[in-house]
């Protein structure tokens, strides 16, 4: 009785520290260059990017290994789903929740005079095996580039990703809400800093 008392406060408390939304913080340059401007671009990078307490390379490589012990082929399905769901579901959701939170402009993917460049630095898969679980979260650096020069950077710390009612087993639906939180924080944070 004690243990779930345990994780239902721990899942409690999870929720309401992912309610307050992630650490959005201008690093450097100023937003101006985007004032007046309707549509902007988005590129997304995933380089050098870290993967729990390792490099990318190294996860996918532990855990492809680890799934294709169980059940060949397994964990190389799963090395290309890692890759694939980027582009499939990561994206779209990003973009998606920053045009929904975004009044004053639009955003589409590629480049153009004025675009942001998501680069994500930090991926957490979180996990849920139904009696515990894990959000997961990204931490990104935005550059801002107007005209072909990087006028700012964001950081964007601790979009924590998780749906309603704990049913996302899969780490890419885990992912995917972390990406949409973050498009949805970004969003708000340009349309207020950037008028």
């Amino acid at each position: 009785m004690k243990k779930l008392a345990f994780l239902l406060l721990l899942g409690a408390s999870s929720i309401a520290l992912n309610a307050a939304g992630p650490k959005i913080k201008l690093q450097s340059g100023s937003l101006a260059p985007l004032s007046g401007v309707k549509e902007v671009g988005l590129v997304f990078d995933y380089s050098n990017m870290r993967v729990g307490k390792m490099s990318e390379s190294a996860y996918v490589e532990e855990k492809s290994a680890k799934y294709n012990a169980k059940e060949a082929g397994k964990g190389d399905q799963w090395a290309k789903a890692w890759v694939n769901d980027r582009e499939a579901r990561f994206e779209p959701k990003f973009i998606e929740l920053i045009n929904k939170n975004s009044k004053l402009r639009s955003f589409q993917k590629g480049e153009s005079n004025a675009y942001l460049k998501v680069h994500t630095i930090f991926t957490e898969p979180g996990f849920n095996v139904g009696v515990a679980r894990a959000n997961a979260s990204v931490n990104m650096n935005i550059h801002v580039m107007v005209g072909g020069s990087e006028v700012a950077l964001i950081s964007i710390v601790g979009a924590y990703g998780y749906t309603y009612g704990g049913f996302d087993f899969d780490t890419g639906t885990r992912i995917s809400e972390a990406y949409a939180v973050a498009g949805k924080y970004l969003g708000k944070f340009l349309d207020k800093k950037a008028k």
